[in-house]
């Protein structure tokens, strides 16, 4: 293993931050990385670090791994902050719900009556109408332009959609299908059929059927199904084999403190007989 150490600019004086780099194992090339305190106390995650410093420090905006503080998350915090300070400086709203008083000379206050229902009033009402709320054409257009990051802020490679899923309607790229496709699995409980109207390349703003993606109909085959269920089992097994590594790694790295411990212990008990 290769052990470097310098200053963490980003935490009070005295703080130092340690990167070891693995040169041997199935977690080769692996780098963790570690605080040490002034005291030499020794630090292995941003939550343990996080009770440590206390009020001391604000660490929100902290990135673990490379010992900086993140502008993005920096400037957000403070609009938050400034717009939490703006709101707290407004007046609140008057919540109270119980019904006003008369303002008539009378000895004793009589609240208005309220009336919530009367013989000529008929209400109507359309129970298809009271469950399904319109939506707007084309909505998921909004969702384009849109990129997801990782905490190195560091672009994440989209994923690759099946040949067999097609855009459908005006402007409709691949992320902006991903975007409708991923909306739609986690906001509506039917299932996702895509749209059954062949009209709807022809004039997508009449025959559009907005509880589904904008994509045309598609067929899950038995073959996709295999496929995917390989991906996954393939996936799962590197993140088994990825895990054992660390805990075999990190059982080493144990061993080998324990060992330089107890030299250290030797040598100094050595030099007081000497």
């Amino acid at each position: 293993m290769e052990k470097k150490r310098w200053d963490c600019t980003a935490l009070p004086k005295g703080w130092k931050m340690e990167e070891v780099t693995r040169k041997s194992g199935l977690s080769a090339g692996k780098s963790d990385v570690y605080y040490f305190s002034p005291s030499g106390k020794k630090f292995r995650s941003k939550p343990q670090l996080a009770r440590y410093l206390g009020n001391q420090m604000d660490l929100s905006s902290f990135d673990f791994r490379t010992g900086k503080m993140l502008m993005s998350k920096l400037n957000k915090n403070r609009q938050r902050l400034r717009y939490d300070n703006n709101n707290q400086n407004k007046g609140k709203p008057d919540l109270n719900t119980s019904l006003p008083v008369r303002q008539t000379a009378s000895i004793f206050k009589q609240p208005v009556t309220k009336v919530t229902n009367h013989p000529n009033n008929k209400v109507k009402t359309d129970p298809q109408k009271a469950v399904d709320q319109p939506r707007q054409l084309f909505w998921e257009k909004k969702l384009s332009g849109l990129n997801a990051y990782d905490i190195a802020e560091e672009l994440v490679k989209t994923m690759e959609l099946p040949k067999g899923l097609q855009g459908v309607g005006p402007g409709c790229t691949d992320k902006t299908l991903l975007s409708a496709i991923a909306s739609a699995l986690h906001t509506s409980a039917a299932p996702i059929t895509g749209q059954l109207s062949a009209a709807v390349e022809k004039n997508p703003g009449v025959w559009l059927n907005t509880a589904q993606p904008l994509c045309k109909a598609f067929i899950v085959t038995d073959e996709d199904i295999r496929k995917q269920e390989e991906l996954v089992y393939s996936v799962r097994k590197r993140l088994e084999e990825a895990l054992m590594a660390d805990m075999l790694a990190h059982v080493e790295e144990a061993a080998n403190e324990g060992e330089a411990l107890k030299e250290e212990g030797n040598g100094s008990e050595d030099m007081e007989s000497v």
